[in-house]
């Protein structure tokens, strides 16, 4: 069976922009394989989803807190708040980076459901491949009749 696709134009317009936005079938199935194709070309892939980020700077490049459900357990603290431990957390993104293999290429940062992320964190995500080159993102911005995609940059001035 043929190859229907070779995702040479994605990788391409990937290393060009570092920051796609995505308009996918909502039946699924083709990100499979353009993330089979990414990876194939030397690029190691992670995959997180926009629901519950919170802060995207700190969560992916900085050291953050993080507060788990305190299920109704006090903390030691007799005075303080039935809130739970803080517990911190290395930043996603500059951690994978540092652990790469020698022979990739870099990172790709793969972040389904963006539709919900606001217009600020659409454009810290566009930003971020110049800040670290060796990071490239893709944004599922929502869903089309037909795989498509667009620099992120252009998908946050149609938003």
């Amino acid at each position: 069976m043929p190859l229907l696709t070779t995702g040479k134009k994605l990788i391409r317009d990937l290393e060009t922009y570092g920051a796609l936005g995505l308009y996918v079938p909502l039946e699924g199935g083709f990100e499979g394989r353009y993330r089979r194709r990414i990876r194939a070309a030397g690029y190691e892939s992670l995959s997180i989803t926009a629901r519950g980020l919170g802060d995207v700077a700190a969560y992916l490049t900085s050291v953050h807190g993080v507060r788990p459900p305190h299920l109704g357990k006090k903390s030691n603290t007799v005075s303080g708040a039935a809130v739970g431990y803080r517990y911190y957390v290395p930043p996603i993104a500059t951690y994978r980076l540092e652990t790469l293999q020698p022979h990739s290429k870099g990172l790709l940062l793969w972040i389904i459901e963006g539709n919900i992320l606001s217009s600020q964190e659409i454009e810290y995500l566009a930003n971020l491949p110049t800040i670290e080159p060796r990071l490239k993102v893709v944004v599922e911005m929502g869903g089309d009749r037909y795989f498509r995609w667009q620099p992120l940059k252009e998908s946050l001035m149609t938003a």
